[in-house]
């Protein structure tokens, strides 16, 4: 009884931690990419010359495309998480492929029988047939 409570409780927080990492993801991939474009921009005016500037903003360019990059596998490896946790817990449409190869097996095997039936039928009638016609036959 304890373990139906928190099967359904830790459902819930994996749902929610999911929900957490999908919305941080996207968040940082946000941030990051505003950030490059106010970089590309140019509009810092700093003590710095022109040169040192432009190599420090180049550096914290490709670190922030490498943080979008991060991001954006973080994402990916979530919906792999997401589509794991569908496969291994998805009893619902188990049971019902499940239940409906049982019926198509089983509508089979009764198509089986019947034909199986008529086939005994068939062949004990001709085997009457064939005995009556040996024991009339005049040659045995």
């Amino acid at each position: 009884m304890a373990q139906q409570r928190n099967h359904p409780q830790s459902k819930e927080v994996l749902l929610k931690s999911y929900n957490i990492r999908l919305k941080e993801d996207c968040k940082i991939m946000l941030e990051n990419y505003f950030e490059i474009i106010k970089l590309a921009k140019g509009e810092n005016d700093s003590q710095l010359s022109k040169l040192t500037q432009c190599e420090q903003d180049t550096y914290e360019m490709q670190v922030r495309a490498a943080n979008i990059v991060r991001a954006g596998e973080s994402l990916m490896k979530l919906v792999s998480d997401i589509k794991q946790y569908l496969i291994l817990n998805d009893f619902h449409s188990v049971n019902d492929a499940i239940t409906a190869n049982s019926q198509l097996f089983r509508s089979t095997q009764s198509e089986c029988d019947k034909k199986l039936m008529n086939l005994r039928e068939a062949a004990a009638i001709d085997l009457y047939d064939l005995e009556e016609e040996y024991y009339t036959s005049e040659f045995k």
